[in-house]
């Protein structure tokens, strides 16, 4: 959606959009031993946010995640899960939103529908670091990843969306196979306990780590790692899942 289209049917009048609902997505990627997000940041403004959207009166609410996804990183048929909907009353500031868009030039009557009360559906996804690209929407300067230890100061209650996401992928590692999605397609039992650690926020014995995913029956060992001597050479595993032959 170019910015002109946006600007005219969103800011102007929304229409064709639902009123006072949007999508909310955490966007998780896992590299050099992070765990990641993307996030945006507004245009002329020290301000960090969700890569979020709005629902087409035409589509379905998982549609929508899937546009808003495909607009923000590029990729399509991705691990998206809804696991909250977040409607306090006062959980935006119509302050904070019209300084955000009276730094992209854009002025609204206080009765105007993007200043009204919000109920957000959150979503988390799971994503290839290195295949995605971040791409700011018409508000934003910028799209890109940050490490979820260390996260810029974010505007509403994308703090608290953020962190019932993390719940729900820590609730989720085992039966949902999270690192399906989040790692290459071959890889360690050593790089699979650390993003376990990573998502967890806490070290895990090697020794119980491995008899319990092994228990599983999530897992296919493969042949061995060729760098190192023999006696050495980690593993190589792989998800077991529908599309395995």
């Amino acid at each position: 959606m170019n910015s002109e289209a946006w600007d005219k049917n969103l800011i102007v009048d929304g229409r064709g959009l639902m009123p006072g609902l949007s999508i909310d997505p955490v966007i998780f990627g896992f590299h050099e031993g992070q765990l990641k997000i993307l996030l945006l940041r507004f245009r002329g403004m020290d301000a960090f946010a969700l890569p979020g959207g709005f629902v087409h009166l035409t589509e379905d609410v998982d549609e929508a995640a899937a546009r808003v996804l495909f607009e923000r990183t590029g990729l399509r048929e991705i691990y998206l899960d809804q696991f909250y909907t977040f409607g306090k009353r006062d959980r935006r500031d119509a302050g904070t939103q019209q300084t955000l868009l009276l730094g992209n030039g854009v002025e609204l009557p206080g009765e105007h529908w993007l200043l009204q009360r919000f109920v957000s559906i959150g979503y988390y996804a799971l994503i290839d670091f290195t295949k995605a690209n971040p791409t700011p929407d018409p508000l934003s300067d910028s799209c890109g990843w940050h490490d979820l230890a260390n996260l810029p100061p974010l505007i509403f209650d994308h703090a608290h969306i953020v962190q019932k996401a993390l719940e729900a992928l820590q609730k989720n590692l085992d039966d949902k196979l999270i690192g399906f999605a989040l790692l290459p397609e071959t890889f360690t039992m050593a790089e699979l306990q650390q993003l376990y650690e990573t998502i967890l926020g806490k070290p895990l014995q090697r020794t119980n780590f491995q008899r319990k995913l092994l228990s599983l029956g999530i897992l296919e060992r493969l042949e061995k790692k060729m760098s190192g001597g023999a006696h050495k050479a980690p593993y190589l595993y792989r998800f077991i899942s529908p599309t395995t032959p």
